[in-house]
């Protein structure tokens, strides 16, 4: 699908000599995290980040390359709380429910109606024709499982997990849990509702 040329052009020009490129990130992260990609105009963001489509262009390129860089700003972010979670000394059921707690403080930081995952909210429904934020998807969604792959491999070690336990398998219904608690989020679901759902999984996994 071919895009408009706001979206796609023109190239950067020079930087704005005053401006605050995180602060007007941040207003842009909030703005495609409420109307996803393809529902958000040039214009909306020029309006929450309050610059011009022109002065957008110069500090971010356009619209696809400000999503990109909103998109890998809020995988840094949701991949060091998982991170975080899991490296600590807790028990394994405990570093899991950490990492799910860390994911629904995420999930339910904005005013409001809970927004879930950005990636899931925003990216996924572009990945059909967007090879870009496919790969950033992807790309993501690895590192979650790894993550997650570490961590049981680490159990195994300490005996917290028996030595014919699959990592590789336990991570990606970790990671799966992590995913549906964002859809259920945004579906409706309240955080005890949700955090229970976490919790009941993770006494399946470290079973």
């Amino acid at each position: 699908m071919a895009r408009k040329s706001s979206e796609t052009g023109p190239a950067r020009r020079g930087r704005p000599p005053a401006y605050d490129a995180q602060a007007a990130l941040k207003r842009a992260t909030e703005t495609f995290w409420k109307t996803g990609y393809s529902g958000t105009s040039l214009d909306k963001v020029a309006a929450a980040t309050g610059m011009s489509p022109p002065s957008l262009y110069a500090v971010f390129g356009n619209k696809h390359a400000l999503y990109l860089e909103a998109l890998a700003g809020y995988w840094d972010i949701s991949l060091a709380a998982t991170r975080e979670a899991l490296a600590g000394d807790h028990p394994l059921d405990e570093a899991l429910m950490l990492a799910y707690d860390a994911a629904l403080s995420i999930y339910f930081s904005g005013k409001g109606h809970a927004r879930g995952c950005f990636v899931v909210g925003t990216a996924v429904t572009e990945t059909a024709e967007d090879a870009a934020i496919r790969k950033s998807v992807a790309t993501g969604l690895r590192a979650i499982d790894a993550d997650f792959e570490a961590r049981f491999r680490r159990a195994q070690d300490t005996g917290e997990l028996k030595r014919d336990a699959d990592p590789a398998t336990l991570a990606i219904l970790a990671s799966a849990t992590m995913h549906t608690i964002s859809i259920r989020a945004r579906a409706g679901a309240s955080r005890a509702e949700l955090r229970e759902i976490a919790r009941k999984a993770v006494n399946v996994i470290c079973r």
